[in-house]
């Protein structure tokens, strides 16, 4: 009782400053200027180290990037491209771009990607369909003019080449020349050269299918055949008319694609291609040649119970497995694969003791040592790359993001390569951090935001020191939401425990106005799936904010499965998914629920695609608990998900009924609330088909539901107007059911 007071006494004392009071409304929050402010995305650092590179939206278009440069001599901020102006006229993106745009969460436009020449006087970019290469302090140069799209551009390691492409084949254009080159012709139909496949970019977070070799002489590309995969008529329902969208889908239990390696040799254009063994039925996560030439290519068993590293000679193309990782579940992917500059020496991360932690090997396979241990994760490797940011071989460490000090924090650390030293945090203040370091560890750019502070970008020395802010982004009276500061609702963090005394993380917003002798609704937010924490110490303002400013106490805690902890924290959910997931979030609203400010009776929850599964299933289960709920995109059949991503947690559909008990769908009969059931039109992730076999379901079975149909939307709902209708729909959704 006295931690409970003692909670409710810093929720409502903390000393916010005084501003004006502005309602924050969904249409504001969608709107532009970003409620954010002004911050910097994509950050890398030259490879001179001469300055530091970041896009930034547009005030009048908050999506709309353009591209910066802090330069480290005379400190100064230069727009270095108008994405605008460069581009004259409206961005239209084929289908390719579109399908890889949606399996890298971009959203933005403009420019949204971009990398650096080896030297780091020039960078490489692309905008709206073509490419252009950037010398510093001169004009860009366009590359390409094609009606196609050129995509996964990249320059050769030497800076002699771009590489990049088109229509499923790979290509090359001699930078000093200007002259173009096909490197392969056949790709067409379902066949397609230096492309990486729909699982290996939804589920690998490979978003490539080429590497080049660190002279420029030769290039290693895959040959992916879908002739086999599932041809899936997807019909793309817009506000115009329907369209057909003929696409390659690997559904649980079926078919996967046949990929190939193959090496070429640039001048020649000579062919080898890389045995990758007598079992075609296989993933192939990573590839990378290491600076001796070796190629470096992680094999990955059909179960994902088995990793293996292959190192394979660049001259005589014999192979040898260097290590392996085992699992009775299932092997995490990372991209923390890192060669000394001599190729004598490699890092890699492994969650062999029960938490990824760091080694050291030498080029033989050998264990030299272990570089991180302990009760905590380095942080586990996502879309934008892995845990190991720098490894400077001069001074002898490895830098890296991990939760060593709690899961609700990502911390920059620095580890001796010796590994006689102690681990040391260079990101001192509360929040989360990522992080870019400089090639010779002299400096990094700190990209940190907390709970009470806006994201910001900070240069740092190797020690952590501030030098100076490349975007400070103070809540001052310039800054977008200082209006709305003085009615922000401020987020306590703490830990619940399980009845088998397992810790889950929370987080807690009240409402305005709150007060403890009061009764107010609840509603719950999750994820739930793997690697998905929520709670974690961002600088959140978004819905959960406005639902808290309209009389909502908002909470989420990520159940067991959701990362950051360690195997034993995900495991249990192996051939279940869909129990202890919700087993856990009913552990977390009935603590919920024995608070005496929430009324027990007037709990919702929401999610969006595993947070929409997890929310039909509490629903569904747990009717005495949520009594209203907002699912959005959910999957409601894991057959209709994709190989790689279910049967690492589901295994082979043929082998059991896991499938079924995991389903909603076997569960509806439970349905006694009410459920907003939300989908995009045009979803090629989780397809349209899973809501349409539920809203079968559930008329079978007799009850009612609402449903709102995004049309010519994919998995993420984008646009100012939809998001705007989306967040109001869901506001107005729990004011009618759980408001009195």
């Amino acid at each position: 009782m006295k931690k409970q007071v003692a909670v409710l006494a810093l929720l409502t004392s903390l000393s916010i400053p005084h501003a004006m009071a502005d309602k924050l409304t969904v249409a504001r929050l969608e709107a532009s200027p970003s409620l954010n402010g002004t911050t910097a995305r994509g950050v890398q650092i030259s490879p001179d180290g001469e300055r530091v590179t970041y896009l930034q939206g547009r005030e009048e278009n908050k999506q709309q990037q353009d591209l910066w440069e802090y330069h480290i001599g005379d400190q100064q901020k230069r727009k270095l491209v108008d994405s605008i102006e460069l581009l004259g006229g409206e961005e239209e993106l084929d289908e390719v771009e579109l399908a890889r745009r949606e399996r890298q969460r971009i959203s933005a436009t403009g420019i949204v990607e971009y990398s650096f020449s080896p030297d780091g006087k020039a960078l490489l970019f692309p905008l709206g369909g073509d490419l252009y290469y950037l010398p510093i302090g001169g004009k860009p140069r366009k590359l390409t003019e094609t009606e196609a799209t050129e995509t996964g551009a990249k320059i050769s390691p030497e800076g002699n080449h771009v590489s990049f492409i088109r229509e499923q084949n790979l290509y090359i254009i001699d930078l000093a020349t200007g002259v173009e080159k096909a490197l392969t012709r056949e790709g067409a139909g379902p066949v397609s050269y230096g492309m990486a496949d729909f699982a290996a970019q939804e589920e690998m977070y490979r978003f490539t299918g080429y590497w080049w070799s660190k002279d420029d002489a030769r290039i290693a590309f895959t040959r992916v055949d879908e002739s086999g995969v599932t041809l899936v008529n997807r019909y793309e329902i817009g506000a115009d008319g329907v369209t057909t969208v003929p696409q390659r889908y690997p559904f649980a239990g079926e078919a996967n694609p046949i990929v190939q390696l193959f090496v070429m040799d640039i001048n020649s254009g000579d062919r080898q291609e890389v045995d990758l063994g007598e079992n075609s039925d296989i993933y192939l996560p990573r590839v990378k040649f290491s600076p001796d030439g070796t190629l470096a290519l992680q094999r990955q068993s059909r179960d994902q119970k088995r990793l293996e590293l292959i190192f394979v000679d660049p001259v005589s193309y014999d192979q040898k497995v260097v290590l392996t990782e085992n699992s009775d579940t299932w092997i995490n992917l990372h991209s923390d694969l890192n060669f000394y500059s001599d190729g004598s020496h490699f890092t890699w991360s492994s969650e062999r003791s029960g938490f990824r932690h760091i080694y050291l090997y030498n080029k033989n396979g050998e264990l030299v040592r272990q570089l991180t241990s302990g009760n905590w994760p380095v942080a586990e490797s996502g879309r934008r790359g892995g845990a190991i940011k720098a490894v400077d071989e001069t001074d002898g460490f490895v830098y890296f993001t991990g939760w060593s000090v709690t899961p609700t924090e990502q911390h920059l650390f620095r580890a001796p390569l010796a590994g006689d030293g102690v681990v040391t945090r260079l990101t001192q203040e509360g929040g989360w951090h990522n992080a870019s370091v400089a090639p010779d560890g002299s400096f990094f750019v700190d990209n940190g935001q907390s709970p009470g502070r806006p994201p910001y970008s900070a240069i740092r020395d190797r020690d952590g020191n501030l030098l100076t802010y490349i975007t400070e982004n103070d809540l001052d009276e310039e800054h977008p939401y200082y209006p709305y500061w003085s009615e922000h609702r401020p987020v306590v963090y703490g830990v619940i425990k399980t009845p088998d005394e397992v810790e889950l993380q929370y987080q807690l917003t009240l409402p305005t106005g709150f007060d403890p002798k009061q009764q107010y609704p609840a509603i719950v937010y999750l994820y739930g799936g793997p690697g998905g924490a929520q709670v974690k110490k961002f600088w959140n303002v978004g819905l959960d904010q406005v639902l808290a400013q309209n009389g909502f106490v908002v909470f989420t805690v990520d159940n067991r499965g959701t990362g950051d902890r360690g195997t034993a924290f995900d495991d249990p959910l192996y051939l279940k998914m869909g129990h202890i997931e919700v087993d856990d979030q009913v552990t977390g609203a009935r603590w919920l629920m024995d608070k005496p400010y929430v009324d027990p009776d007037r709990i919702g929850v929401y999610g969006w695609s595993y947070g929409g599964y997890m929310t039909l299933l509490c629903l569904f289960k747990a009717p005495d608990i949520f009594k209203a709920g907002i699912a959005g995109a959910p999957v409601v059949d894991w057959r209709l998900y994709d190989t790689h991503y279910t049967e690492r947690y589901m295994g082979d559909p043929a082998e059991g009924d896991f499938y079924e008990q995991s389903s909603p769908i076997s569960y509806v009969d439970g349905l006694e609330g009410n459920l907003l059931l939300i989908h995009g039109m045009a979803d090629d992730n989780v397809f349209f088909d899973n809501s349409v076999k539920l809203i079968a379901a559930l008329q079978q079975a007799k009850k009612q539901f609402e449903l709102m149909t995004y049309p010519g939307k994919r998995h993420g709902i984008r646009g100012e107007a939809e998001r705007t209708h989306l967040n109001e729909m869901r506001l107005d959704f729990f004011k009618r059911h759980l408001q009195p």
